[in-house]
């Protein structure tokens, strides 16, 4: 499986939603992701790539897009 492949299958499985709507997810655009559900996530991808992320990231993180790029800050190629 491919980075990208586990990125995507996080969100999917976290938000319980379908593939096709991740490319203009955003925090809050959902009923799931709130404030738990980020938490959820975050846990979720530093389980899955074995890193630590900093504070600023978690709090950027706020859209499936803008968490392709805060990983390549980890050397994670998505």
């Amino acid at each position: 499986m491919t980075n990208l492949e586990k990125y995507t299958q996080i969100f999917t499985t976290v938000f319980e939603i379908e593939e096709s709507k991740l490319k203009d997810l955003e925090y809050q655009g959902i009923k799931a992701w709130d404030s738990v559900g980020h938490m959820s996530l975050i846990s979720e991808i530093e389980d899955c790539f074995d890193i630590m992320l900093d504070t600023d990231d978690i709090i950027e993180l706020s859209t499936f897009e803008k968490g392709k790029e805060i990983l390549k800050k980890y050397d994670i190629e998505i």
